[in-house]
């Protein structure tokens, strides 16, 4: 880890600290002339913000870094959950004041991203419409399983591909895990057949993606009025439907007005879980829905199908108790990678 790297970490989880804290917390010896050095860059790259003058200086993450720079998972989840520090409750400022003017990738993130894409539409260009939706069905059965996985569906990827192409259950598996899956072949089947359906992101489209997905599983369809929790984490969502409303819509509003496809699609992936909207099924709808803004505008699906579901979720909760997007933005990356390799 870099003197610049453990500085930045540092303040996250000690904001306003002074250049004394900061020294006495980086693990290398470093001189007082560097440990300066290191700090007024970070300070010009936009990374840390001086707070007042002489000795009260002190020093504080910008949005930028606070959402953005890399945390370790490792670290972090060595603690309990009562033993970490955290934003127990939902952050109204991050949707309507720090997300508008946080760039969620780098340049070369963006490079390495676009360059997929144009790989990705070369190899669409070739093929037939009944080749791309044969790949589709590949991709479609990957994502159902792993979407499913995560929320602790037991079905194997063979059981899975063997339900939706042949609707024959698996044995010893319950019929809900397996409408769960056969839910989420009807919500991709329904954005392939409408394709622009969100290009522009709506709450009554949310709802509606979130209606065939928990479709006969006993899940209440429309916005939550009730507390509810998430194992793993002392962050607690908002239980007032009317300000879950409000953040849907501001969600909305962000979403569509962002001009990189990837910042929309990651957006829609991360705060449609912060925010917890439905008493089941958010990170199933985040997933699709994501995935259905990345077809609208012609951009690669993603399956995750080789991502870790701990490592998933554990990047997801960082995002809700941190507000820091970086291990989550990783996990993106990779699978949009992944994708663009693997099926197409």
């Amino acid at each position: 880890m870099t003197t610049e790297t453990e500085i930045l970490q540092y303040l996250h989880y000690h904001p306003l600290s002074k250049r004394l804290e900061i020294g006495h917390a980086v693990t290398t010896e470093i001189s007082e002339r560097t440990l300066k050095r290191v700090i007024a860059d970070c300070v010009e790259k936009g990374y840390i913000e001086v707070v007042g003058k002489g000795p009260a200086t002190k020093y504080k993450l910008t949005p930028q870094a606070h959402v953005t720079m890399p945390l370790s998972l490792d670290t972090y989840f060595d603690k309990d959950i009562d033993e970490r520090t955290v934003q127990e409750s939902f952050n109204f400022d991050l949707i309507r004041d720090i997300l508008p003017n946080v760039r969620l990738f780098t340049d070369d993130e963006l490079a390495l991203l676009h360059e997929a894409q144009s790989k990705f539409r070369l190899h669409l260009s070739e093929m037939t419409d009944i080749e791309y939706r044969k790949e589709m069905e590949r991709l479609g059965i990957d994502l159902s399983w792993k979407s499913s996985q995560i929320e602790g569906n037991t079905y194997s990827l063979l059981e899975t591909e063997r339900l939706l192409k042949e609707k024959q259950t698996a044995n010893g598996k319950t019929k809900e895990e397996a409408v769960m899956l056969l839910n989420h072949k009807d919500a991709l089947d329904f954005i392939l057949d409408v394709p622009d359906y969100l290009k522009e992101i709506s709450l009554t489209r949310i709802e509606e993606i979130h209606a065939l997905l928990v479709k006969e599983l006993g899940v209440e369809r429309h916005i939550r009025h009730r507390r509810v929790g998430i194992t793993g984490t002392n962050y607690q969502p908002l239980d007032n439907e009317f300000q879950i409303r409000e953040a849907l819509e501001d969600s909305c509003q962000l979403i569509n007005g962002k001009n990189e496809v990837f910042e929309k699609a990651l957006l829609a992936l991360v705060l449609l879980s912060y925010i917890q909207a439905f008493s089941d099924g958010n990170k199933r709808t985040a997933r699709i829905i994501s995935n259905g803004v990345l077809i609208a505008y012609g951009y690669c699906p993603i399956s995750f199908r080789s991502v870790d579901s701990i490592d998933y979720k554990k990047a997801m909760l960082m995002f809700y108790e941190q507000n820091n997007i970086a291990a989550f933005k990783q996990i993106f990356i990779d699978q949009f990678l992944f994708a663009v390799k693997t099926y197409f």
